[in-house]
């Protein structure tokens, strides 16, 4: 009965989340046909990727999962004004953090655009053609980070929803930031000399719009917030005890990703594009199924007495670890077989060209080998925060992140941005495998028998859907001849196609579906 429940929030979650990614990838095919991967898309993918990895830290990623926890037992003991302090004091000392990061990141936004891009500053430095790249990227960076602060206070009223069973709305929300910047990038920036500085304010209006969506329905459950700032309150301190470490522990991925754009920024023009690119297109499974579930199984992980109830919690996350594993797994093959018609079809209009195709599906290729590790990571993370341990995701996380630098190194120079993809996919298997070793030292999950054939079944599925797509799916020369519409419909098809064969195949091989859903 909890796990239909829980599938059905699930369904509801990546439902949501799906329409959100749609949106998403028209977004980004609004911004690869106005930016292409020229100078200017590589400057606003940095200084979009800046706020946002601080929002991985202060919003869904680290505060997430230390707030849920806590929310959710002072929301079981039923005493509604212990419960209203807790909201007051964790708005209020979040909120004044958050805004203090802001102004420091506008004032020193210079500072920050030299530490994650050490090319360009150095181009700056050196006064060479680059140079331009620091100076626009710093003025970016500074119209951008305002974002951080409202949508890190958009994550604490995603969070009281989810808490309270009201997946839909959170899920939503994304959306809107979709919105403007789609109607930004066709009916706004084409009339400005900058583009990507009408970019960057629009999405600052996003953010401010995502937080105006969810207050209504705050107030809906009769909770009015009235932050206070209270370093020391009780439920304060626990979250911080346990958001701390997290922040490392929850952004490894993230880490990696600003380590890479730091290293691309010595490479040629367009490898921040290209890694933005094939990395968008990862989040969309990421977002859809990882995110999706994870967010379900975290409440209802943390309600479960681990001590008394130990069946229940494995159950639980076993469950989140095949479901996960089930719709990854197609993904990452799928991406590997199809790799150049997705771009192909998604990008490839007004200054995205076919060049620019194909020098992107080399690093999708790189990056989509470490999707299911990725997806993975999100749910296991979720039985520590269940638990409230913070610090083995940390330790895990930063070996991982020195092990992306070390990879880093050892790629780049031979493989170029398609070497610094391929590092971060490397990471995340480090990541995982570290992360399961200490669920299974302290006894708290392994993976069973049971649940090792289900994966090596998926795998084998998964295999034979991507070598049939790649026999019977044209050459990309044919795919760059077609019309948009003509590569969309082959592409429907082929996925089409695709997922019949995978579900067939793990049909034969005996993966029931409804073993899913119990």
């Amino acid at each position: 009965m909890a796990k239909s429940k829980l599938l059905r929030s699930g369904a509801i979650t990546a439902s949501a989340t799906f329409m959100s990614r749609i949106l998403g990838m028209l977004r980004d095919i609004a911004i690869a046909s106005l930016l292409g991967a020229s100078l200017s898309a590589d400057v606003y993918f940095f200084a979009n990727r800046i706020p946002n990895f601080f929002r991985r830290l202060f919003a869904e990623g680290a505060f997430s999962q230390a707030f849920v926890p806590v929310m959710s037992k002072t929301k079981e003991e039923g005493d509604k004004e212990k419960l209203k302090v807790l909201l007051n004091k964790t708005a209020g000392t979040l909120g004044a953090i958050v805004l203090m990061v802001t102004i420091i990141g506008m004032l020193a936004s210079p500072v920050l655009t030299a530490f994650f891009g050490w090319g360009w500053y150095q181009a700056y430095l050196d006064n060479t053609k680059d140079a331009i790249k620091f100076t626009q990227a710093s003025y970016l960076l500074k119209i951008t980070f305002p974002y951080l602060f409202f949508i890190t206070l958009t994550a604490l009223t995603s969070a009281i929803l989810n808490v309270y069973g009201k997946f839909l709305i959170p899920a939503i929300t994304p959306c809107v930031l979709n919105v403007v910047l789609i109607v930004t990038c066709y009916f706004v920036a084409p009339y400005f000399n900058d583009p990507n500085v009408v970019l960057a304010y629009g999405m600052v209006v996003g953010g401010v719009l995502q937080l105006i969506l969810q207050i209504p329905f705050i107030l809906r459950l009769k909770l009015f917030i009235i932050p206070k700032f209270d370093w020391n309150h009780e439920g304060v301190k626990k979250i911080r005890k346990l958001m701390l470490p997290a922040i490392v522990g929850i952004s490894a991925s993230q880490i990696n990703l600003i380590v890479n754009t730091a290293l691309a920024s010595f490479l040629a023009t367009g490898a921040i594009s290209y890694l933005y690119y094939s990395d968008r297109l990862l989040e969309f499974p990421i977002g859809i199924f990882a995110v999706a579930i994870s967010t379900v199984i975290l409440p209802s992980l943390s309600k479960i007495d681990i001590s008394k109830d130990h069946d229940k919690y494995v159950n639980t996350l076993d469950w989140g670890v095949r479901l996960v594993l089930f719709l990854g797994i197609p993904s990452m093959c799928g991406m590997i077989a199809l790799k150049e018609p997705i771009l192909r079809t998604i990008f490839m209009r007004g200054a995205f060209t076919a060049d620019h195709v194909a020098l992107s599906s080399a690093s999708l290729l790189a990056s989509v080998s470490g999707l299911c590790a990725i997806m993975l990571v999100r749910v296991i993370v979720q039985g520590f925060a269940a638990i409230e341990d913070t610090k083995t995701p940390v330790r895990c996380s930063v070996v991982a992140i020195f092990a992306n630098i070390i990879f880093n190194l050892i790629l780049v120079w031979p493989l170029d941005y398609i070497g610094l993809a391929l590092s971060t996919a490397l990471a995340a298997y480090v990541n995982i495998s570290l992360l399961l070793y200490f669920l299974h030292k302290r006894k708290i999950y392994n993976l069973s028998k049971a649940t090792i054939l289900f994966t090596l079944k998926a795998l084998i599925a998964g295999t034979a859907m991507a070598v049939s797509l790649k026999y019977i799916a044209p050459g990309f020369d044919k795919w760059v001849e077609m019309t948009t519409l003509e590569a969309v419909l082959h592409l429907t098809l082929y996925v089409g196609v695709g997922g019949f064969i995978y579900i067939l195949v793990c049909a034969l091989l005996g993966i029931k579906l409804k073993t899913l859903r119990m």
